[in-house]
């Protein structure tokens, strides 16, 4: 029994150790394997920046207003622009219910500006740029080099649009937070191709809203 001691401490040590770098990481390997934070969850108190550069706490805004927050890749992804598009058409129906739209990715503000432009949007976009409200959100995940080296060869540049080399990315997702930062709804989808239909997100919207 005391000879085996030393070695089952070690198969523990190890197991732990192993459990703690996981939780360092805080992302995942791949977009299939993150681990979302679910309804009833309260959302984490993280920062932001907005277009101006300035730091902004998610709480804080949500505190404000009921709020729809989507996580979308960058303005460099056809499927996000397309997305935000169509949550621009919805958004004054959002805002009658009693909602504010605030729309958050890794890019960094002044690539912000230039997404807000080109779709003619009218509601926040918010900067995740060291992908510290993703990690919290449970939703990060790490591009692999292949896809990384592939998006360069057709110019587009994930450190370029974030300023980070940490080649993370946030799965596509939807949450819907009352005033209190209570999850009341989600969608996160692996296939970033695939997002919540507009009439589906209207009607969630009214059902989880809460004065």
């Amino acid at each position: 029994m005391y000879r085996s001691f030393p070695l089952l401490f070690i198969v523990i040590s190890i197991s732990l150790y192993s459990f703690n770098v996981a939780l360092a990481q805080d992302f995942a390997q791949n977009a299939n394997e993150v681990n979302p934070l679910l309804v009833s969850s309260e959302i984490p108190d993280v920062e932001l920046k907005n277009i101006d550069n300035e730091t902004v706490r998610l709480k804080e805004l949500v505190s404000q207003q009921p709020s729809i927050l989507v996580f979308y890749r960058g303005g460099w992804c056809p499927y996000c622009n397309r997305q935000l598009s169509d949550l621009n058409a919805i958004e004054e129906q959002l805002y009658e219910i009693g909602y504010q739209l605030l729309a958050i990715s890794p890019d960094k503000p002044e690539k912000l500006k230039a997404t807000l432009d080109k779709n003619e949007l009218g509601y926040t976009l918010l900067s995740d740029s060291p992908m510290n409200v993703s990690k919290a959100f449970g939703i990060a995940f790490k591009v692999d080099q292949e896809t990384v080296d592939r998006y360069k060869s057709i110019g587009l540049d994930l450190e370029g649009d974030s300023g980070y080399d940490h080649h993370l990315l946030p799965v596509p997702a939807v949450y819907i937070v009352n005033t209190d930062g209570i999850v009341k709804f989600n969608y996160v989808n692996p296939d970033y191709k695939e997002r919540i239909n507009g009439e589906v997100l209207l009607k969630a919207a009214s059902v989880y809203y809460e004065n």
